[in-house]
């Protein structure tokens, strides 16, 4: 028999977590993180990550297991989850993952190529991530781009990560990525018994949701929590430090831009990865949407979800 598998995804600042959280406490649940942050120690108000008061007690997993300068990949990701959904099915309690990392979710639930680690495939990340600091983020889009145009429209030029990543694979085996990936779809099978809820809402009243949690983030110091990090010797290069809400402070810091900059900077490139996530998750006929400004309260829409889990013979 599968395992059961809740996943509740969507756009930043669209209430996830505490659904998550509500979900949890009705249901025997365990969350672990589906974000790609939260894993690392200290980045805690730019990542929204979730406190002891707003988790109530539900056990969380895959949050602060790394420091800043250490390595986080979707293979590491993967391999985490699925040993946790498989101890927390074990003991009887229901795995839920939340979070908004469409590419970490779906390395769950679809297929995702994983290079074979071989002195070649070294040498030519080597040669990538080398090209990259010559080059510039944007040059290196316009070369996938180039020979990838879907792969392209998917990935922003900022995400260093899935930028090599869709390189590495067209220049390893000579095939676009996301025509790889559509190979792969066809013969796949998911592992699990899989429920997945997505949130979503108006784009006007998320965006403006989203300028709220970035003005508290600012309220609560996120200026002085990233100059927190630079001052323990992280470097502003690191993966983690070019995430929403630490790159455009570290501008800040730097003298680039003033305050005020920074904060436009922001807001506008966490409404642009809203906008990302929204395609990303949209293709996916399995995930029943629930409209977030239809429901008066939390509590509605947590007896919403909680009616058609059940109605749906999931749980």
């Amino acid at each position: 028999m599968k395992e059961k598998l809740l996943i509740i995804l969507g756009p930043t600042a669209c209430g996830k977590s505490a659904l998550a959280v509500e979900l949890a406490k009705k249901f025997n649940g365990e969350i672990i993180s589906g974000d790609s942050m939260q894993v690392y120690r200290g980045l805690n108000i730019g990542t929204a990550k979730i406190t002891l008061k707003e988790a109530q007690g539900v056990p969380h997993h895959l949050i602060d297991i790394l420091d800043p300068d250490q390595a986080y990949t979707v293979a590491d990701f993967q391999n985490a989850a699925r040993e946790l959904i498989s101890d927390i099915s074990a003991r009887g309690r229901l795995p839920i993952i939340a979070g908004g990392t469409g590419l970490y979710l779906f390395s769950l639930i679809s297929p995702y190529l994983f290079t074979e680690e071989t002195a070649a495939v070294h040498e030519v990340r080597k040669r990538l991530r080398a090209r990259l600091q010559e080059e510039g983020a944007e040059f290196m889009h316009g070369l996938l781009q180039a020979v990838d145009p879907e792969a392209a429209e998917k990935i922003h030029y900022n995400d260093h990560q899935r930028l090599l990543r869709a390189l590495e694979v067209y220049l390893l085996s000579g095939e676009p990525i996301s025509q790889l990936q559509k190979k792969s779809r066809q013969e796949f099978e998911c592992s699990y018994n899989l429920q997945m809820v997505g949130l979503t809402m108006e784009r006007s009243l998320l965006y403006q949701r989203i300028e709220q949690r970035v003005d508290k983030m600012l309220a609560n110091g996120l200026v002085e929590e990233v100059k927190g990090l630079l001052d323990k010797g992280f470097s502003p290069d690191l993966n983690c430090m070019k995430g929403l809400g630490y790159e455009q402070i570290v501008g800040y810091l730097q003298s680039k831009y003033d305050l005020n900059e920074a904060v436009r900077l922001l807001k506008r490139d966490t409404r642009h990865f809203a906008k990302r996530q929204f395609t990303w998750f949209k293709r996916d006929q399995r995930i029943k949407w629930f409209d977030v400004g239809d429901y008066a309260d939390r509590q509605q829409l947590t007896e919403s979800v909680t009616e058609y889990l059940l109605n749906s013979c999931f749980l």
